[in-house]
């Protein structure tokens, strides 16, 4: 293929990662703006997703579709019910301190990690897709449900915009976010909130974790890239902010396709991470986030 052809095909490929990007680092930056704390256990509830997307698939049997369907249902409402199940069995009893929260955090994706290896097994398992289709464009046919994946990650993301601008709960969140104590001090139930954020964030990595295992294979160690790339995102578009966070995935979404294309996705991991580095000197909280006075 020509250099057209090419570049075409890096957009849609960055597209969709970008989608999906978005999606597991909205959690991650969400936790943080209302919670101020940083969960380094992040990337493991994007595996729980996958893993029991392979568990639902092997219980429901038949039709792929059937399984896919219920684990994108079920899947989230499971690991986030696991993640409000740790806020009160273990954040909640280290008064969410921020450093404290780290070391609980690391702490939380050990037992994960171990408890699915214990049930799951150490061997990657592949999920089939729900839908097999290719998209013919004039230079070629592209992978229909990697679109399927790229509308379902924009219509969650425009889910939670409208949980976060038009629901009671994102009022509580925002109310939180900006002032703890102020928002305690109307009624607002701030550690309930905290409770319900840190279980939503965990639900859209998981939901995150579903849509992309069967372009993958699902494994107990497949966490750790999800979590380093959302927190490039996070980092680069400001700790917080959930805007800055979007634009942020869609920045490194897109260019990690490209790059990936037309040189190596280790090349597109370096560039990623020398921008850390670069927004950190020039912006230390971020594009998109307060700098200090």
């Amino acid at each position: 293929m020509s250099l057209g052809p090419h570049l075409f095909l890096a957009l849609l490929e960055g597209t969709v990662t970008a989608l999906v990007l978005a999606l597991t680092a909205l959690g991650l930056s969400l936790v943080f703006g209302v919670m101020r704390i940083v969960n380094i256990a992040h990337g493991e509830f994007f595996m729980l997703g996958a893993v029991l997307a392979w568990w639902f698939g092997s219980l429901v049997g038949g039709s792929a579709l059937v399984g896919f369907l219920v684990a994108l249902l079920l899947g989230p409402l499971v690991v986030g019910a696991i993640a409000v199940a740790s806020d009160w069995l273990i954040l909640r009893r280290v008064d969410y301190d921020p450093e404290s929260t780290i070391v609980a955090t690391i702490g939380l994706l050990y037992i994960i990690q171990q408890i699915v290896l214990t049930f799951y097994g150490g061997d990657a398992k592949s999920v089939e897709a729900p839908v097999y289709f290719r998209v013919s464009f004039p230079w070629f046919g592209y992978s229909g449900y990697k679109l399927v994946v790229a509308g379902t990650s924009a219509l969650l993301l425009i889910g939670t915009w409208i949980v976060i601008s038009r629901t009671q709960m994102g009022l509580y969140m925002r109310a939180t976010q900006q002032d703890e104590e102020m928002a305690q001090a109307y009624g607002v139930p701030v550690r309930r909130v905290y409770a319900l954020v840190f279980g939503f964030g965990a639900a859209l990595a998981a939901a995150a974790g579903v849509l992309v295992v069967p372009m993958q294979q699902a494994h107990y160690l497949m966490g750790l890239d999800p979590l380093l790339l959302s927190f490039i995102v996070v980092i680069i578009g400001g700790l917080g902010n959930l805007r800055g966070t979007l634009v942020a995935a869609f920045v490194i979404g897109i260019t990690d396709g490209v790059i990936s294309v037309f040189f190596s996705p280790t090349l597109a991991k370096i560039l990623a991470t020398l921008l850390v580095a670069l927004v950190l000197v020039v912006r230390p909280g971020g594009l998109f986030g307060e700098e200090e006075a």
